[in-house]
């Protein structure tokens, strides 16, 4: 039997991103082309409609066509000391950056394994999308790392890049992250870019992007469509709910993963969402008057001055005076109470319960702020309802009357202590909202 002919796919007339059609001897194919990797040199990778990926032999392609070209356009860069290295393909000037930091989102299963893997660039994500409006993007990876391993150093990369992109005229930011630390970093983002006049989008996917379950492609584009919209600040783009209907945008500071696996795992706490997006429609409708829009006369400023040597401490009951007395080889420490802001204090001076009340107080005596949040997430803590809440807010524990999530309190005293050491000055500086971490008032919110 004959050898089948050799036949390159026509690189000349097709790109990664159009819709075309494969044609074998045994079978034909219609789904979004994607980028070849490394991974798997002599395939054609489609991405079909049912979500899932396939590879077609080269040397089996019988007869090709572009049914639709591919609207996105893309300039590519490497790891973040590549970047400007050789001429970079153009794009429009109204662009899009796309800031690849790993995740999920990026992630492909490895079908010996069943695990996944990172593998995906950032420019194969956004060409596995159908068309966004003609949306240009430019992409580059920063890194691609678990969230898990993401440090304060990392936040200070893309605050760094994000604020490169914008000043370098980008009309906004997408960043494809893992989803697990993900309110970490939009924190973050939130302190260290101010006067922010378009929109920063993280995103992600809770599952990879060639399961056909898929949460990736609806979110990217959810997310794409929110960077060209008429919005400013910096928000987290993920499912409304199960379906793949509508997205939310949750600001920054107010948000946290709600759910192990879910696609809708993400809620706003004490606050409403900012937006809700309609990735295939291609629209935004904005949620919260808070949502601003945008502001092209803002001059953005980067501040990532942050002192990391802070701690985030989960109290329980029992939990052992030793655990608190250990902490101060920190400079700066957030207890995660209970309820109103309870942890153990046992003034009644029951046999059975201790305190580490004396502990906490000698931290605040040696000049480490304590900074108190709650378990509950929503409401607020409220230390003068109790007595023995009281004795906390005379002994000088910061967050009364303050709805900052663990995760917001937590980056907020590293970036305050980062600018101000007078024990002071960081509790009035934790006690304001900087970045909408604390909510002026509360709103009757689903939680």
């Amino acid at each position: 039997m004959p050898k089948a002919k050799k036949t390159r796919p026509p690189s000349q007339s097709w790109a990664p991103g159009d819709r075309v059609r494969i044609e074998t001897a045994e079978q034909a194919f219609e789904g979004i082309l994607v980028p070849t990797t490394n991974s798997n040199p002599g395939f054609v990778v489609l991405k079909l409609p049912s979500g899932y990926n396939i590879g077609i032999e080269e040397t089996k392609i019988q007869k090709t066509a572009v049914l639709e070209a591919s609207s996105a356009s893309f300039s590519k860069a490497g790891k973040t000391e590549a970047v400007g290295a050789g001429k970079e393909p153009s794009v429009s000037k109204d662009f899009v950056s796309l800031l690849g930091c790993g995740g999920t989102i990026v992630n492909k299963i490895d079908y010996r394994t069943g695990a996944v893997y990172p593998a995906t660039t950032p420019e194969e994500l956004v060409a596995g999308l159908p068309s966004v409006s003609g949306i240009s993007v430019r992409a580059k990876t920063l890194f691609s790392i678990a969230s898990e391993d993401m440090t304060p150093a990392h936040w200070a990369k893309i605050a760094e890049a994000s604020a490169s992109e914008i000043k370098d005229g980008a009309q906004g930011v997408v960043i494809p992250h893992g989803t697990d630390t993900m309110s970490y970093t939009s924190a973050a983002l939130s302190f260290m870019l101010q006067n922010l006049g378009c929109p920063i989008v993280l995103t992600g996917s809770q599952r990879s992007s060639d399961r056909g379950s898929s949460d990736a492609e609806s979110n990217a584009r959810a997310a794409l469509i929110s960077a060209k919209a008429d919005l400013s600040g910096v928000f987290i783009c993920m499912h409304e709910n199960m379906s793949d209907d509508a997205c939310l945008l949750h600001f920054g500071t107010k948000v946290r993963k709600m759910h192990t696996s879910r696609r809708d795992a993400f809620h706003s706490i004490n606050i409403a969402p900012a937006a809700r997006v309609f990735p295939h429609a291609e629209k935004v409708e904005k949620i919260s008057k808070r949502c601003l829009p945008r502001m092209p006369q803002n001059k953005l400023a980067l501040d990532t001055r942050i002192n990391p040597n802070v701690a985030l401490v989960y109290t329980y009951p029992g939990i052992k005076p030793e655990a608190i007395s250990s902490l101060s080889k920190y400079d700066g420490v957030v207890l995660i109470g209970m309820g109103l802001g309870h942890i153990p204090v046992n003034l009644a001076g029951n046999k059975l319960s201790g305190s580490i009340l004396p502990q906490v107080k000698e931290l605040i005596s040696s000049g480490v702020p304590v900074v108190l949040t709650s378990q509950t997430l929503y409401g607020r803590v409220d230390m003068s309802v109790y007595t023995n809440q009281r004795v906390l807010l005379e002994a000088g524990v910061m967050g009364h009357m303050c709805d900052f999530t663990p995760e917001s309190a937590y980056v907020k005293l590293m970036w305050v202590l980062g600018h101000e050491k007078k024990i002071d000055k960081v509790k009035t500086l934790m006690e304001t909202s900087l970045a909408g971490e604390i909510s002026e008032r509360s709103e009757l919110v689903d939680y």
